[in-house]
Order: structure tokens, then C-alpha cells, then sequence
């Protein structure tokens, strides 16, 4: 469903991949995992539209991302694809069913259709009675649902998570990992996960470990 084909980055004189080959298959959950310098979050960016690789292609469904003009990628972004961060990137002037719109609102879909998705998605993720509470009212575990919710809003074919649980304790974050397998299951969407966690890590279907840029072999 997404390959990634020989990409290769750097920053000034720093090699930070040194050509990464990888597939995603569909409804695969894949963690990322390396010491802190290895390319993690860069490779997820790349993987995920939001950061360009200097050589190498980015393959999804067929269609050679970089093909792409920047409108066809942004509205690709918008509609096949989720992204959940670390710090959750809630608009805090919005409210929890506001934020699950926004992507939605976006992509020009309905108005009253995208918001009664959300409530869906909201009431499946047991925040039904969260809706109209802005992000400073919610706890970090709510708070990282919403962005869950947010993220599914435009039924994706696969949700790239940075570090997911690193703002978490330990009960919210075991909640997080258990969630993320429900949503696999319900939704049939493919995860790409960026973590230090190594519990979320061992129950990936696939760990992919970098260092110093490249793929580690078994």
C-alpha cells in the first residue's frame, strides 16, 4: 500500500538516511523505533507527505507521491492520511468536536456530515460527553483521543503517529496502545509508529529499527 524506495535525506553536511526501501502493508501496524539522532521522525515525515526526501520516491497505492503537484498532495494528505503527535496539536480556541472537524472542514467536505462523523468517532472513542469542552478542560488521555478522532475523520488508509504516548503516563498510554489495535480492527487502517515505548513497540506487527540513518538488519 505505501513503499518507500531509496530515500535519502540530509541536513547541511548530515546524512540523516542514508536510503531507506520499505513497505506498509494495508491495515499494518509498524513501529519505528532507535536511538534519538537515528532518523525516526524524519523518516515518518517523508513517509507521510510533510517533509520532501532529497532522492528515493514515495510510492502510495501506485501513485508516485512526488509525481504530485503541491494542491494534488496537499488534498492526498487531507484525505489519505492521519497524523497523531506527541503534544497533541489541538487548536485551543476550538472545541474536542471542532478539532475532529477541522480536517474534514478542510477537505470541503459537509459541514453537517463531517460533524456527525466526529460525534461518531468521538462517542467510539468514549468522549461523547466531551464534545463541546475545549482542550485546557480535557486530560492529557482525552486530549490525545480527540487527536485520534481527528485523525480518522477522513477515513485514512493509514495514520502516522509521532511518539504517541511519550506525553502519557502509564495507564493513559497502555489505553493509547490498546486503542490503536480497536481502531486496526474497526477501520482497517494501517499505523506507522514512531516510539520509544517498548511495550507499544513489541506488539506491532513489525518493529523497524534505524541507526545512524539506515535500517538495521535482523
Amino acid at each position: 500500500m505505501l513503499k518507500a524506495i531509496g530515500i535519502r535525506k540530509k541536513y547541511g553536511d548530515l546524512e540523516v538516511l542514508k536510503g531507506i526501501d520499505l513497505e506498509i502493508a494495508d491495515g499494518e501496524i509498524v513501529a519505528i523505533v532507535g536511538p534519538s539522532g537515528a532518523g525516526k521522525t524524519t523518516l515518518l515525515q517523508i513517509l507521510g507527505t510533510l517533509d520532501k526526501s532529497d532522492s528515493g520516491k514515495i510510492v502510495l497505492d501506485n501513485t508516485e507521491v512526488s509525481s504530485l503537484s503541491d494542491k494534488q498532495m496537499v488534498k492526498l494528505r487531507n484525505k489519505e492520511l492521519g497524523f497523531v503527535f506527541q503534544f497533541h496539536n489541538l487548536m485551543a480556541e476550538l472545541t474536542a468536536i471542532e478539532n475532529v472537524c477541522l480536517p474534514g472542514w478542510i477537505g470541503k467536505r459537509n459541514e453537517k456530515e463531517v460533524k456527525l462523523r466526529a460525534a461518531e468517532l468521538l462517542k467510539t472513542l468514549g468522549l461523547e460527553d466531551r464534545e463541546n469542552h475545549l482542550p485546557s478542560e480535557l486530560s492529557g488521555g482525552e486530549q490525545q483521543r480527540v487527536a485520534v478522532a481527528r485523525a480518522l475523520i477522513n477515513e485514512p488508509k493509514i495514520i502516522f503517529a509521532d511518539e504517541p504516548t511519550g506525553n502519557l503516563d502509564t495507564n493513559n498510554a497502555d489505553d493509547l496502545h490498546q486503542l490503536f489495535f480497536d481502531i486496526r480492527e474497526k477501520f482497517n487502517c494501517a499505523f506507522v509508529i514512531v516510539t520509544h515505548n517498548k511495550e507499544l513497540a513489541a506488539q506491532a506487527d513489525r518493529t523497524i529499527t534505524l541507526k545512524d540513518g539506515e535500517i538495521e538488519k535482523v
